[in-house]
Formats: C-alpha cells, structure tokens, sequence
C-alpha cells in the first residue's frame, strides 16, 4: 500500500499570515491620516463638554431674544456642536466593537478550517486503507 501523502489547503498558511483584516489595516494616504486624527480630536468626550461649555456661554443671549432665538440656539448651536462628538465617540465605540467581532470571527474561521483540513486528511487515510482492505479481498 502507497503512503498517502496530505497536502493543506493553501488557504489555511495566507490566512495564518495575514490575519483578519481590522480597521487600522485602511491605506488612506495623507488625508485619510489627516482625517483621523481630527476625527480622532473631535471625538472624544472631553471635546463634547469643551464644546458644551462653549454653546452655554451663548445660552444667556438667546433666553433674551426670545422663543424662536432660543430654539435656533438649541437647534444649531448646542446639538450640532454637542452632539457631533458625541456621535463621533459613539462610532468609535461601534468600531472597536466590530473589530473585536471581526477577530472572533477570524479565529472561529481559523478553528474550522484546521479542523475542516484534519478531517479531510482523515478520509484520505481512510479511503487509502478502505481500497487496501478491498484489494486483499479481491485478490484473494
């Protein structure tokens, strides 16, 4: 009987050099850079209190202008200026969390495919000792 020999899915060596693909793997050349870090400033709680603070100390002007003043303040100076933060260190949470979620999946991916290879590894002992059995049964 001939050794069977086992060759892996060449897939299996990429993905263990390569690893999952995550966020901070973006080639985003000089403006995507210049982009986070902005980005990076902006969205941070620390920056939503600074601009916070800084709506509130127009607050007293707009209680005196009047209803329509004061809801145009609410609308365009405080939410906008709040919120975008706020929004932004939102996004940042939900990113991590996605990568967070996309390494799990990679390493759950990982486990199948060994064991999916294994398994195949297997049959093919298998089958190489199943046609061994039905040889010498035939030749007998």
């Amino acid at each position: 009987m001939e050794k069977i020999q086992h060759t892996p899915d060449p897939r299996i060596m990429e993905r263990a050099k390569t690893g999952p693909h995550l966020i901070k793997h973006e080639n985003v050349g000089l403006n995507g850079r210049l982009a986070v870090l902005i980005t990076n400033l902006v969205g941070t709680m620390w920056c939503a209190y600074l601009f916070a603070a800084i709506a509130l100390i127009s607050l007293p002007a707009a209680i005196r202008g009047g209803t329509a003043v004061l809801i145009s303040w609410i609308a365009q100076t405080f939410l906008q200026l709040v919120l975008l933060s706020v929004i932004m260190v939102g996004q940042k949470v939900a990113a991590q969390a996605s990568d967070k979620q996309a390494e799990q999946t990679y390493k759950d991916t990982e486990a199948i495919l060994k064991l999916q290879d294994e398994i195949h590894r297997l049959i093919k002992i298998n089958n190489g000792l199943t046609e061994g059995i039905y040889d010498t049964i035939l030749k007998k």
